[in-house]
């Protein structure tokens, strides 16, 4: 069967892909274990960089909690609620006052009405699906032959792809927040900002990572139906 022969296309597109995305996950660990073990001069830990943030925006009304994990911050509009792992919550690091600082950034996005992240929560929904029956769909529509199947799963492929592509302002946007707060509020020095850039854009390139890892195997799939039509 032709979706059983060896995938060249893997081997051209994603395992590259891969490779970039690897890469990008060992430098934000790497930039955080450096950061978090450099304390900011001023003593402030993650939860008060947070609420000065959201002080700075105008934003009321969002809890700032302790989560468990390691860098499984997140900012969590159902509950309106930012979960802070336990590295972040309590500490005085550089890398603390960055990571809590671009979560209140999405607070404060979700408070304004931030069109992109409105944009990526509308087709959220769709993608959820896509994601679980891509796939599955594509596989089934070449083993029926019946190419509305296949059409279909590379169009729920596709809006995978474009939700990490409407991802990445919204997490730029949230790290210039960040940065702008903490150096309007003076949070940090210098050096010390320059940590939590270095921190902030090397969890950017993730993202980065993941579109470009999405996008990938979209080409693959597109080229080997395409192979087979």
């Amino acid at each position: 069967m032709w979706y059983l022969d060896p995938d060249v296309y893997f081997v051209a597109l994603i395992v590259p892909a891969m490779i970039f995305s690897l890469v990008m996950q060992i430098m934000v660990k790497s930039a955080y274990k450096k950061q978090s073990r450099v304390r900011n001069a001023r003593g402030i830990t993650g939860a008060m960089a947070a609420q000065m943030v959201l002080d700075a925006n105008g934003v009321q009304n969002v809890r700032i909690e302790m989560t468990r994990g390691k860098l499984s911050d997140h900012y969590d509009p159902r509950t309106n609620t930012i979960r802070l792992s336990e590295g972040v919550y309590g500490a005085a690091s550089v890398a603390a006052v960055g990571i809590a600082a671009h979560e209140a950034g999405h607070a404060a996005q979700h408070a304004q009405k931030y069109t992109p992240i409105k944009a990526r929560n509308a087709i959220l929904p769709v993608c959820n699906i896509g994601s679980m029956a891509a796939v599955p769909l594509m596989i089934l529509g070449a083993v029926l032959d019946f190419w509305g199947l296949i059409t279909i799963g590379l169009a729920l492929y596709a809006l995978i792809a474009v939700f990490q592509l409407v991802t990445l302002p919204v997490e730029f946007n949230a790290s210039r927040r960040a940065l702008r707060a903490i150096e309007g509020q003076n949070m940090l020095q210098g050096s010390e900002r320059a940590g939590a850039k270095k921190v902030l854009t090397a969890a950017a390139m993730t993202y980065v990572a993941a579109l470009v890892v999405s996008l990938a195997n979209l080409l693959r799939f597109m080229l080997r139906f395409s192979r087979r039509r």
